[in-house]
């Protein structure tokens, strides 16, 4: 198997190369506090580079880890094969995918210890085609909730070639030079519009908009927030640092510490799988 996203890496690069160019490069903020629309900082973007870059070493070795699993799934517990070559198979494959997609996506969000996984996706305050590069290196959450597919007879190559697709997608969305689309472009499938709420720190978009190739997940969970205002981006909490290693671990090492300094399991249980920010009753009455 051939992974389609290592292809797509060179198309990555040109249209990154193009955006960047075109925007204004900025060695600092503007004073109001925000970069205008469409703005690269240089080490925020060699930061998302990198954090890609790294991605893909990590990503391949728990995919091939996944593809032994579903492959035994696929010939030992499916009831049925469906066949590689049909049609159908690969629109219940794509479709598959980008459901599960928003069901771990949603997870990632409201789970803390998910949320450590994705919150590095999440860490630039700038949104361009760089950011779309910033992926979180463990990925086995969402590998291991895509192993449904294969239990019900999808082929593992659909399924990885599905999920190829589903980020190949993306990375499009991940720009502020593309206003909104054809309204029923824009009712049906995941848009910049719909992507920039998603990565928008303010309380109207938090947690808002989880669809990958399709925003009509959004729409029929209950999750779907129209692009009204230009969002800031970033996390709540800004972790203010270039270091990938740090952006990466960083929620793991909060999450760590808050369980060593919690008395109750109770609590414990609450500060990893509880929504991020999650605290003790006794503390928000406090607070």
């Amino acid at each position: 198997m051939h992974d389609p996203v290592l292809f797509a890496i060179p198309f990555f690069l040109l249209m990154l190369t193009i955006e960047w160019t075109a925007a204004r490069r900025l060695a600092h903020e503007e004073a109001a506090g925000r970069a205008p629309a469409g703005a690269y900082h240089a080490p925020d973007a060699w930061t998302s580079i990198w954090m890609g870059v790294v991605s893909i070493f990590t990503s391949g070795t728990v995919n091939f880890i996944a593809l032994l699993g579903y492959a035994a799934l696929y010939v030992y517990v499916a009831p049925w094969q469906l066949p590689v070559g049909a049609w159908y198979t690969w629109v219940i494959g794509i479709v598959g995918v980008d459901l599960l997609y928003y069901v771990y996506h949603r997870m990632a969000h409201r789970v803390r210890l998910f949320w450590a996984t994705h919150q590095a996706h999440h860490s630039s305050q700038y949104f361009n085609f760089a950011t779309a590069l910033r992926q979180k290196w463990n990925i086995s959450g969402d590998v291991a909730l895509r192993a449904v597919l294969p239990l019900l007879g999808v082929p593992p190559a659909v399924v990885f070639a599905s999920f190829s697709v589903n980020l190949i997608y993306q990375f499009w969305i991940h720009t502020e030079r593309i206003g909104k689309l054809w309204a029923p472009i824009e009712f049906v499938f995941n848009t910049p519009s719909h992507h920039r709420v998603h990565h928008g720190m303010d309380r109207q978009y938090l947690d808002k908009n989880y669809g990958g190739i399709f925003i009509v997940w959004d729409r029929l969970f209950g999750t779907f927030e129209p692009e009204t205002f230009r969002p800031h981006y970033g996390l709540t909490k800004q972790v203010d640092t270039y270091n990938i290693w740090k952006l990466q671990t960083y929620e793991y090492v909060a999450i760590a510490r808050d369980v060593r300094r919690a008395a109750r399991w109770r609590d414990k249980l609450g500060y990893v799988f509880g929504p991020p920010g999650w605290r003790p009753a006794a503390e928000r009455v406090a607070a």
